[in-house]
């Protein structure tokens, strides 16, 4: 028996509308549309945006102290479900940062978690940072850790 209900149709916001859900100006959405930083529809000549388009451009900096929320995120369409997982390989995948104390007795390999985003399928790696701080601080404990070298 087919189901009586019909697909939900996507919310269209025209550039107006757009613009005011996200609180810029239709300049603005004119020139983020000509530099290519925003997905957007052409429908015969009118322009249309999705609102899950224009949420994907918002971009999150989080505090440190909501950083562990971050894992909850997607970071490239920022979709709030994910899934749990591992990465299969030949053998465990572990982070080595390149800069670590010299005297530690401790191995510098970093367990990995990997999530995957129900929307968009992007895999998502987190190491443990409390083990990246211990392995990579010069500091003594009395002094803020040193931060940890940019990435290559």
């Amino acid at each position: 028996m087919e189901s009586d209900q019909k697909p939900k149709n996507p919310a269209w916001l025209s550039i107006k509308h757009a613009a005011d859900y996200l609180g810029v100006t239709e300049p603005t959405i004119y020139r983020w549309m000509r530099d290519g930083t925003i997905t957007f529809r052409k429908i015969g000549d009118s322009t249309r945006f999705l609102q899950e388009d224009l949420d994907s451009h918002v971009q999150i900096f989080r505090s440190s102290k909501d950083a562990n929320r971050a894992r909850e995120f997607c970071p490239v369409c920022h979709h709030d479900q994910l899934i749990r997982g591992r990465i299969q390989s030949t053998g465990k995948n572990y982070f080595y940062p390149e800069k670590t104390k010299f005297w530690t007795i401790q191995t510098s390999d970093i367990e990995t978690e990997a999530r995957m985003c129900t929307r968009c399928g992007a895999i998502v790696w987190f190491g443990d940072t409390s083990k990246l701080t211990q392995i990579t601080s010069q500091s003594t404990p009395s002094e803020p850790d040193a931060t940890p070298p940019p990435a290559q």
